[in-house]
């Protein structure tokens, strides 16, 4: 008799255990996952202290990765688009990111965060050469933040490797090792239960 049950019920003793097997899976994923953004981070931190300049990469190419926080220029042949959205300066202040959709020689489009202002309107900026640091985003492309800013804007904040993930990865594992341990407590424990009140009849 284990932990005081006589009988344990077959089928759903089997399904908590199969819900509990797949959240310690998920745990070990998410530690898989910690590795795997430690090792992403001291790429990243290496690349930030290189100073030689790479090819801008092609969206969707292998080299985006490689790429991420090394310095880079474009030639942008024209400024087909502006939009601004929320983001601070290279002094923290809160305010507006200018970014345009920069059409290099031959069409190819290339994301550009130009700069920072106080207002939303779009600066008058034709297009010219470009140099900046390359900065990923989250669904696998880049943008290239201009250093120094364009058309007057003031500094951009410049991109730097996000250390708080790894960390993120970690807390994800241990609540879902938590999860697998409290199902398999409540289930230990509401059979127990059931065992107490049979004793009763």
């Amino acid at each position: 008799m284990i932990f005081g049950i006589r009988r344990w019920p077959i089928v759903p003793t089997l399904v908590v255990l199969l819900a509990a097997a797949i959240m310690v899976k998920l745990g070990f994923w998410q530690l898989d996952r910690m590795e795997e953004e430690q090792a992403k981070l001291a790429r990243f931190e290496q690349a930030a202290e290189l100073s030689a300049a790479v090819a801008f990469p092609k969206a969707g190419s292998s080299d985006v990765e490689q790429a991420a926080y090394r310095r880079s220029s474009v030639d942008c042949s024209e400024a087909a688009a502006w939009r601004a959205t929320a983001g601070r300066n290279a002094q923290d202040q809160t305010g507006y990111v200018q970014i345009l959709e920069c059409l290099r020689s031959g069409g190819e489009a290339v994301e550009v965060q130009a700069g920072w202002s106080e207002n939303l309107a779009a600066p008058d900026w034709q297009g010219g050469p470009v140099s900046g640091v390359i900065a990923p985003n989250r669904d696998g492309t880049v943008v290239l933040v201009a250093d120094p800013p364009l058309a007057g804007l003031e500094a951009n904040a410049l991109p730097t490797p996000k250390a708080d993930q790894p960390s993120k990865n970690l807390s994800y594992a241990v609540q879902w090792f938590a999860f697998a341990l409290t199902a398999l407590v409540i289930y230990v424990l509401a059979l127990r239960r059931r065992e107490r009140e049979k004793d009763k009849v």
